[in-house]
């Protein structure tokens, strides 16, 4: 269920240990006011964190315009920040609220482009809605969900180029699917992998993904730690989530008897949860989200707990039962 950790980073940019994930702040699931927006930017910055990944597809670009408007007036040299490429945001006349998740008017509508012009024009209004000069990181998102081939052979090779014209100094993927990602990993010359909830303390991938990662100094910033919800507690509830719905009863019966493991250790699962990623070589930084002030100070104290070995040896010894 994990290998001892390795300090060695396999990737240039300081990500530190824990990073923000900007999706809550695009009003995910639900609208919070632009104060409390930025309030929970401003928390993870003095919590320490310095690594912020958003998405135009966040809130219809909401998020990147939260997030530019407290790192704008950071100092560009102390943090890293990602945004992602693969869907425009063109005019939308038809009204009404977005329908992808995000409680926000849609005035705007996502097309999927993987062209050199459509990502080069997706990173210059990133950009703009930032407001700042560049981006370090560059994630292709969601191939798996559009169309990976094309994903492959053509928005890859152009993210290669605009790394290689110093655009930006990182680029990889963003994706759902461990066995997606190792296609991406084995086509092209990437320095991270954003997977989604495919390595947590629940399930790992059956695929090689994470020792072809290492093989190839591919880093992976692991996101989606609590399974949309699963293990987000110390207490799983009947009505837990997961994969952004209900989760299957086996599924919580699991993520409690977990819970219980880490109970008899005197650690709370949500602390394990987000510590466990880490634990593998390939894994240089693990990225929470959060829409509150009060969630970033809990993950980032969760972060900085000890967590006893045996107890990693006692949850590898459960998942062999």
């Amino acid at each position: 269920m994990g290998v001892a950790m390795n300090a060695e980073s396999l990737t240039p940019l300081n990500l530190g240990r824990l990073g923000f994930g900007a999706a809550g702040i695009g009003n995910l699931y639900r609208s919070i006011p632009d104060g409390e927006a930025l309030a929970t930017v401003l928390a993870a910055w003095d919590a320490g964190i310095r690594y912020f990944d958003t998405a135009p597809h966040y809130g219809l670009g909401l998020s990147e315009q939260r997030l530019g408007a407290v790192l704008r007036d950071k100092p560009r040299d102390e943090f890293v920040i990602s945004t992602k490429v693969g869907r425009l945001l063109e005019p939308n006349n038809a009204g009404g609220q977005d329908p992808e998740g995000f409680d926000v008017p849609a005035s705007t509508r996502r097309v999927w482009d993987f062209s050199d012009a459509g990502i080069r024009r997706s990173i210059e209004d990133s950009l703009e809605r930032l407001g700042l000069d560049h981006v370090d990181i560059a994630y292709l998102h969601d191939p798996d969900v559009h169309d990976l081939q094309a994903g492959i052979s053509q928005a890859l090779p152009v993210l290669e180029k605009l790394r290689s014209e110093g655009l930006i100094k990182a680029i990889g993927v963003g994706i759902n699917s461990a066995e997606a990602a190792l296609e991406c990993v084995e086509a092209a010359d990437l320095d991270l992998v954003m997977l989604a909830g495919r390595y947590t303390l629940l399930e790992q991938p059956s695929v090689p993904l994470l020792e072809r990662c290492v093989e190839r100094r591919t880093g992976v910033v692991s996101v989606g730690a609590f399974n949309s919800g699963l293990l987000a507690r110390a207490e799983v509830p009947d009505d837990a989530h997961y994969n952004y719905d209900r989760a299957p009863k086996a599924l919580v019966e699991r993520a409690r008897h977990l819970a219980t493991v880490c109970r008899d250790f005197g650690v709370e699962l949500p602390t394990a949860a987000l510590q466990f990623p880490l634990r593998h070589p390939a894994v240089v930084n693990v990225t929470a989200g959060a829409s509150a002030p009060e969630q970033v100070a809990t993950n980032a104290a969760r972060m900085e707990e000890t967590v006893p070995d045996e107890l990693w040896e006692a949850l590898e010894a459960s998942g062999r039962d």
